[in-house]
């Protein structure tokens, strides 16, 4: 009998300091990108600046935004408005084995909900264990419809 009360306590510490499963990490990822998103509908850009790692790495066109700060100054403007220019939400996400980096990537919509592009993001898991995003690079959808 103390065999097996040892063996659950053991097991139960085992399960109180195991590394979440690649699924949980993923959801992590996905739940951190909504919340993301959530700050430009919002209209809440403390909040977005809180997302960004300190190296932060935007791209913005063929301009590169590099730093939380710089990165939050240039989105600043979109914040100011009463209506949100643009939304988005990710349809994909991947987090590597080691469970420290992941990418998200999904549908950015305008105002009326026409997906005018994609994003994609980098996260770092920090030790403080929130997820910081590191490079985001949004691409505009050709409407290539021919008349």
């Amino acid at each position: 009998m103390k065999k097996l009360i040892v063996l659950a306590a053991a097991m139960a510490c085992a399960n109180v300091f195991a590394v979440p499963g690649n699924a949980e990490l993923k959801q992590q990822v996905a739940d951190t990108e909504r919340a993301f998103a959530a700050t430009m509908a919002k209209r809440d850009h403390q909040a977005f600046a809180s997302f960004l790692a300190d190296e932060a790495i935007f791209y913005n066109g063929p301009k590169v935004l590099r730093g939380k700060d710089t990165v939050a100054a240039e989105w600043k403007p979109l914040y100011e408005k009463p209506e949100a220019p643009f939304s988005w939400e990710p349809d994909q996400v991947e987090v590597l084995d080691s469970g420290t980096l992941a990418h998200s990537s999904g549908p950015v919509r305008d105002p009326q909900g026409k997906v005018t592009g994609r994003f994609n993001s980098v996260w770092r898991l920090e030790s403080s264990g929130k997820w910081r995003i590191v490079f985001d690079k949004g691409e505009r959808v050709c409407d290539c419809k021919k008349p």
